[in-house]
């Protein structure tokens, strides 16, 4: 057995359905959570607020592609298919914020998000190849 499988959660790899997905749920319930919020907080001076409120896009979406690798991980093609699973929720994300005032759905948002997505997972990935070579 190969040092990275220590590393896993029995529950996920031999779990149910509920197990590998429920976080994944819990989590964008988040993000819907925060989307539908008319106004969030705010940062003085644009450029802080601007990186925090970019940052947090990034960030959230790096959470959502781990979460997803780590529902779709015995399947062949988990890295493409949890990034397409960020990507597409981030497209709603947005199409959903056209209906909250104050709100404006934003393509570079999406693409922001898309970049943590992939940051996340590229993370995973060095990190697996760093304890399978172990």
């Amino acid at each position: 057995m190969r040092r990275i499988d220590k590393l896993r959660v029995t529950s996920v790899s031999g779990g149910g359905l509920l197990a590998r997905w429920l976080p994944v749920l819990v989590w964008m319930v988040v993000i819907f959570a925060f989307s539908a919020q008319p106004t969030l907080p705010s940062l003085p001076g644009a450029f802080w607020d601007t990186l925090m409120k970019k940052g947090a896009h990034f960030t959230v979406y790096a959470v959502l592609a781990a979460l997803s690798w780590r529902a779709f991980e015995p399947r062949r093609g988990a890295f493409g298919w949890a990034w397409l699973l960020a990507v597409l929720y981030a497209c709603t994300d947005e199409f959903h914020q056209s209906f909250v005032p104050g709100r404006h759905p934003m393509v570079t948002d999406v693409l922001i998000d898309a970049c943590g997505a992939a940051t996340g997972l590229v993370l995973i990935w060095l990190i697996q190849r760093k304890f399978s070579n172990v």
